[in-house]
C-alpha cells in the first residue's frame, strides 16, 4: 500500500510539472521548464523511493503497469479539473484497454 501511495503522490507531482504550465501559455518558456523541474524534483523523491519498495513484492514490469494506471487516472482528473477540457468517450475506452493491459500483465500464465 506505502509503494500505490508513493506512487499517486508521485504522479500528482508529475502531471502538474509535465501539463500544468498549459494554463500560463503566456509565460516564458525558461520560466516554465525551471518551474517544471523544480515540481519534478519532488515526484522523483517519491517515485524512486515508491519503486524501490515494490519491487519484490512486485516486479518492473507489474510496478510500470501500476504506475501507468495511476498516470492516467491523475490525469483524468487533472484534465477535467484544472484544464476544464471534456473527458471523451474514446478516451473512457482507450484507459480502459490499458486497464485490460494490467489484466494480463498481472494475471498467474502456467
Amino acid at each position: 500500500m506505502k509503494t500505490i501511495l508513493l506512487l499517486i503522490c508521485s504522479n500528482i507531482f508529475m502531471t502538474f510539472a509535465w501539463y500544468g504550465h498549459l494554463k500560463f501559455k503566456d509565460a516564458a518558456l525558461w520560466k516554465v521548464i525551471f518551474i517544471a523541474w523544480g515540481i519534478a524534483f519532488f515526484e522523483y523523491c517519491l517515485m524512486v523511493p515508491a519503486n524501490r519498495i515494490g519491487y519484490g513484492q512486485f516486479n518492473a514490469a507489474q510496478l510500470k503497469t501500476i504506475q501507468e494506471i495511476i498516470t492516467l487516472t491523475v490525469f483524468s482528473f487533472f484534465s477535467v479539473l484544472y484544464l476544464h477540457e471534456q473527458m471523451k468517450w474514446n478516451y473512457i475506452v482507450g484507459f480502459i484497454f490499458i486497464v485490460l493491459a494490467a489484466f494480463f500483465i498481472f494475471h498467474k500464465w502456467n
